[in-house]
């Protein structure tokens, strides 16, 4: 046997050696991961128990109810329409949520990362700060700035802008801002790890080449960091879609986004199988959307240059 080819078989025996020895760790992980999404796919084609579990039964009526809905009487199907507004809801308000905080995340992180060196960790400091904190005394936070009696409103009425409090809280505006206020330092952090990178004499090429402030915006800085901006959006986008808190809180439990419908199935509606069905269709749908979005990014990005 030659040199090479003994070097050849080394490195086989090493690799396979490697293998082995993460096997343990590497399944783990893959049951820990799978496995309980494995359980709730089995269950969304079970049939529902009545005291709530599931009867080993297999059934397509929970995929079927997760956006069509049997009449009692004829056995009839029609659109489900308390479902359909509660995911249009639910992805409306994700996506507002992701573009107000990329609107208010972007100046923030360009604003740190145009400050000294020696005073970017205070910053990054200041906005992970809302991290030591529970999120739903967050939640309830929010709730005491936007009530009827709260700051907000107290200071619009000893300013005499209003006449009455504005009635916020228990809105999709109450929802979108208490789930703005707890994601944004997930929008912030990304842009600034993208923009802490940002070689700024490119910028002053630009103003040198008679570039106005929008130009060099749009032409130099933004290109340059999306891939912080699109990983910002990913962390927000996700986690806004399945809120569970923000809308149990500031929705008052009449404004419904995904999570509290899927709540309700395993709780009070004692449906199992429609529960994991819908938690299935949820993440089927980011996962569509997500994988979109990145591809569009791709290529425009390369179509650019």
């Amino acid at each position: 046997m030659s040199a090479a080819e003994r070097l050849r078989e080394h490195e086989k025996r090493d690799i396979r050696n490697r293998w082995l020895l993460s096997a343990p760790a590497l399944l783990i992980i893959l049951f820990a991961a799978t496995g309980p999404l494995l359980i709730v796919l089995a269950y969304s084609f079970l049939t529902p128990g009545q005291y709530g579990d599931v009867e080993w039964k297999l059934s397509g009526e929970a995929w079927t109810s997760v956006f069509l809905e049997r009449d009692i009487f004829d056995d009839t199907l029609s659109l489900a329409d308390a479902h359909v507004t509660i995911f249009w809801r639910s992805v409306k308000l994700a996506l507002m949520t992701t573009a107000a905080t990329l609107i208010l995340g972007f100046p923030t992180a360009y604003f740190i990362a145009t400050r000294p060196e020696n005073k970017r960790d205070l910053w990054l400091f200041l906005i992970t700060i809302p991290f030591w904190t529970n999120l739903l005394i967050r939640t309830f936070a929010v709730l005491q700035i936007i009530r009827n009696e709260g700051i907000f409103n107290t200071v619009l009425i000893k300013l005499g802008i209003v006449d009455a409090p504005l009635q916020i809280l228990f809105t999709d505006t109450a929802i979108m801002l208490g789930m703005v206020y707890v994601y944004l330092p997930l929008m912030v952090l990304p842009i600034y790890a993208s923009m802490e990178k940002l070689d700024f004499r490119l910028l002053e090429a630009g103003y040198d080449l008679y570039a106005t402030r929008f130009a060099v915006l749009r032409r130099i800085i933004f290109p340059l960091v999306k891939p912080g901006v699109i990983a910002g959006s990913i962390l927000v986008f996700i986690p806004a879609i399945g809120s569970y808190v923000a809308p149990s809180v500031l929705g008052g439990g009449k404004n419904m986004m995904l999570a509290n419908l899927i709540e309700l199935q395993f709780g009070q509606g004692r449906n199992w199988p429609l529960g994991a069905a819908l938690s299935i269709a949820v993440m089927v749908i980011v996962m569509i959307a997500l994988l979109l979005y990145v591809r569009n990014a791709g290529t425009a990005e390369t179509r650019h240059g």
